[in-house]
């Protein structure tokens, strides 16, 4: 049994067990629960549900395991002759998830 769902603008396959890394979830925290209600796609024993975007009352459940920041990117604005200069840096955060359970 597997399905598609969608966080963080992306799809992901997962299945029971798959250690997932994702962008930042608002409120999630280590060790806390998290849900995933946008199920696009669900596969059990052969037989495929597809949602229109996503299934009614499927839900993917899994339990956050760590919490990283990625490199650093360096984002630098400028315009010849003008003296203007603008640096600015970002780093994405992301979670690592365990998925515990998928419910159809």
């Amino acid at each position: 049994m597997y399905a598609v769902i969608e966080t963080g603008g992306k799809q992901y396959r997962v299945e029971e067990g798959t250690l997932l890394e994702h962008e930042l979830i608002d409120g999630a925290e280590v060790g806390a629960p998290v849900e995933f209600d946008r199920v696009l796609l669900l596969v059990e024993d052969g037989d495929v549900r597809v949602g229109t975007p996503y299934l009614d009352g499927a839900k993917v459940k899994g339990e956050v395991r760590e919490r990283w920041l990625d490199e650093k990117v360096i984002v630098y604005k400028y315009k010849r002759k003008k003296g203007y200069r603008r640096k600015q840096g970002h780093r994405q955060g992301y979670l690592r998830t365990l998925i515990t359970a998928i419910e159809s």
